[in-house]
């Protein structure tokens, strides 16, 4: 996927839609990342990047069934695609060759 970058919140909501499997909807991710990450972030923060993923292809989505405990609204469940497979792995790729390089050096007081 070359040229295409996932910036640091992209490529959060992206590993979460992964994790999440079957109930990747854009409240679970938040608070799925505010537990994993301690963030504190905004519902339409995470609207706003699960838009942009399903425009460059990495998640699609659908309509879930209404629910009671919704007041029978319905929830729009996200799913990672083949291709936002792709991009995380060679996203993950590049960050641990790049970590490999890193020389083995010690820091004082640093454990």
């Amino acid at each position: 996927m070359r040229g295409e970058h996932l910036g640091e919140l992209e490529e959060l909501v992206l590993l979460t839609v992964g994790s999440l499997t079957d109930h990747a909807y854009a409240v679970a991710i938040l608070e799925e990342i505010k537990t994993n990450t301690n963030r504190n972030m905004d519902v339409t923060a995470i609207h706003s990047v699960l838009r942009r993923l399903e425009k460059k292809g990495y998640v699609s989505s659908e309509m879930g069934g209404a629910s009671k405990e919704r007041g029978g609204r319905r929830k729009r469940m996200f799913t990672l695609t083949k291709v936002g497979r792709k991009v995380l792995d060679e996203t993950m790729d590049l960050r641990y060759s790049l970590y490999q390089k890193l020389p083995k050096m010690t820091f004082a007081g640093l454990s």
